[in-house]
């Protein structure tokens, strides 16, 4: 790997730090969403004090972060390994933000992002499964661990390309990671639903 290809992916882990849901909070004068709900600086928990507003737009500056690199990268002309890792690094980034002491959100966003850019086909039904989850079960968390779960398969089915497949499926375990305390929810059946306060 040259120095070409590793500046891009610490490009897109420093992109990938800045955290859209603490950065809009500011701007929009709400609490810090460590601070409040869940304590998880994401677009579910700012929907639950901030709105609709905050929140969509938390939402959409998680997934463009993961968009941005990738798109830039395709554009340098990087190999297909480049773009998988520079898409790794903006959602490790999400996860473990260098500008706010290593403590991010969950990165379910910033990973959609990176498989639109990666290869839109694959974002645009990973998210399709999120919303038919999501609209059954109302269900946040459980959405996003099922259509994570379907990422690497559908990478698979649509490319065939073993480079993308093991750094989605490395994305999907981390995700699942930081969902842990969801899924002892889910379990014991004490998850919230979409927008209120208990779901965390």
């Amino acid at each position: 790997m040259q120095i070409f290809d590793i500046s891009l992916i610490i490009a897109a882990y420093l992109l990938g730090s800045l955290s859209s849901a603490i950065i809009v909070c500011k701007l929009m004068g709400l609490p810090d969403p460590r601070t409040l709900g869940s304590n998880n600086p994401g677009a579910t928990n700012v929907l639950r004090f901030g709105g609709k507003k905050a929140a969509a737009i938390a939402l959409f500056g998680d997934m463009i972060k993961g968009v941005i690199p990738v798109i830039a990268a395709q554009w340098l002309n990087a190999d297909n390994l480049t773009l998988g890792l520079v898409g790794f690094a903006a959602f490790i980034g999400h996860l473990y933000p260098v500008f706010f002491g290593f403590k991010g959100g969950k990165g379910v966003a910033t990973a959609f992002g990176v498989y639109l850019a990666l290869y839109w086909q694959m974002g645009l039904a990973v998210i399709v499964v999120w919303l038919i989850v999501a609209k059954v079960f109302k269900i946040s968390s459980l959405a996003a661990l099922i259509a994570s779960a379907f990422a690497p398969a559908i990478i698979w089915y649509l490319t065939k390309n073993m480079e993308w497949v093991v750094i989605t499926s490395v994305i999907t375990v981390m995700l699942t990671w930081r969902h842990r305390s969801n899924i002892q929810n889910l379990i014991s059946g004490s998850e919230g639903n979409i927008g209120t306060d208990k779901q965390k």
